[in-house]
C-alpha cells in the first residue's frame, strides 16, 4: 500500500521575495516564511508574475511556471 505523498503548492510570485541570482530550493522557501514546513516537495504554480532571475530547484513545475522562470532569465530545476 502506497503512502499519499504531501506536496506543497506555491505561487510563483512568492518567488520574488528573493535577490537576483538566489538557488531557492524547500529550505530556503521556509526560511523565507512562503512555506510553513518541509514536507514531501514543493510544486512551482504559474500565478502571479516573476521579475527576478532565481534558480529554483523543486520537485514540479507547471508548463507556465517553468516558461516564465526561463522568460525572467532564471533556471527551472527538477530535483
Amino acid at each position: 500500500r502506497r503512502q499519499r505523498q504531501m506536496c506543497i503548492e506555491t505561487a510563483l510570485n512568492a518567488l520574488n521575495a528573493f535577490e537576483d541570482g538566489a538557488v531557492v530550493d524547500q529550505a530556503a522557501l521556509v526560511e523565507a516564511g512562503i512555506i510553513k514546513s518541509a514536507c514531501d516537495g514543493v510544486k512551482v504554480l504559474s500565478n502571479g508574475a516573476l521579475t527576478k532571475k532565481v534558480t529554483v530547484k523543486a520537485n514540479a513545475f507547471s508548463e507556465a511556471a517553468k516558461a516564465k522562470i526561463e522568460a525572467a532569465g532564471g533556471k527551472a530545476e527538477v530535483i
